[in-house]
């Protein structure tokens, strides 16, 4: 194996070419000119070359000193980069960050906080991946993401999460035109005629445990792959269906004839932020997830991060 010079061996030796004097050259390193001497005539040895002619009066570099000591500056400028750029990196929320984030979130939530996000952490490079949340959750576990955006309950297994607010459902139909009658809130909440997202989507099973759902569906109920197509389903007279109030804040209903119905007494999903249990991050991802509830505009859920359980 090649032997290599130090980097105080290429230091010393660089301040020698810039002072042309071994006393001036150990005083700007803060070591005794002895120190000094060692060190370049240990970097000759080591290279098995003369870098300095000592046949003059005058301190001279031989031509391979030259060359010797322009690319040692290049190696100790490298050198120092690389200690900065990590030093960046160890501030939170700087250098690269790979989140996941759900579609029935990520839509909704991230064009009205990125922008914000990056300028409040200039240093961050935040990389975005949208997929159901099983699949984030197995990336997650895998060290392929560094923390994912989901809403809760699931059944995770042992993540740590911070819940960031919870984000309640309405119900949404057509307006009934001029002199037909309005059905009840009961019988528009029927969940043999309620438009839900296809299985994989966590919001399906949000949604009917919001309305309370323990009828069997029909086996060729519609089953949408976005919310936007739900919407579009029901503005044309097809059903109803649940949507959560970060898509609605979101404007999704807007250009239709539909009708939003809170309903305070059903369960809401909870917006949280995941990431892999016992991370040495988690301390910089409790920050992320306080940014993001503040960033959002919703208020805070009193829940802090915590180990979640399986729930079935």
């Amino acid at each position: 194996m090649i032997q290599l010079p130090t980097l105080r061996q290429l230091r010393h030796f660089a301040a020698l070419a810039e002072q042309r004097n071994f006393g001036r050259a150990a005083h700007a390193c803060h070591i005794t000119q002895s120190t000094l001497s060692a060190s370049v005539a240990e970097l000759e040895a080591l290279l098995g070359v003369p870098l300095v002619d000592r046949t003059t009066r005058k301190l001279v570099l031989t031509p391979m000193g030259e060359q010797v000591v322009e690319r040692g500056r290049a190696i100790l400028e490298a050198a120092e980069s690389l200690v900065r750029d990590t030093a960046e990196a160890r501030k939170p929320l700087s250098g690269p960050l790979r989140l996941g984030v759900i579609p029935t979130i990520g839509p909704f939530l991230l064009p009205r906080i990125l922008p914000r996000l990056r300028r409040a952490f200039p240093k961050l490079k935040l990389y975005l991946t949208e997929d159901l949340t099983d699949r984030l959750l197995e990336a997650l576990q895998a060290g392929r993401l560094d923390t994912v955006l989901i809403a809760l309950p699931y059944d995770s297994g042992a993540i740590e999460t911070a819940v960031l607010w919870d984000d309640p459902f309405s119900l949404i139909y057509q307006v009934p035109a001029a002199g037909e009658p309005s059905p009840s809130l009961a019988d528009r909440l029927d969940p043999s005629t309620l438009l839900l997202l296809r299985d994989g989507h966590c919001l399906k099973n949000h949604a009917l445990a919001a309305c309370r759902a323990d009828v069997p569906r029909p086996l060729d109920a519609f089953e949408a792959t976005s919310l936007h197509t739900l919407v579009q389903m029901v503005d044309n007279g097809i059903g109803t269906t649940l949507l959560p109030q970060l898509a609605l804040d979101a404007g999704i209903l807007k250009g239709t004839n539909l009708k939003a119905t809170p309903l305070p007494a059903a369960a809401p999903r909870h917006i949280a932020l995941a990431w892999r249990k016992g991370t040495g991050r988690a301390g910089e991802f409790r920050l992320l997830a306080d940014k993001i509830a503040s960033l959002s505009g919703y208020a805070q859920a009193p829940a802090s991060s915590k180990a979640l359980r399986p729930t079935r």
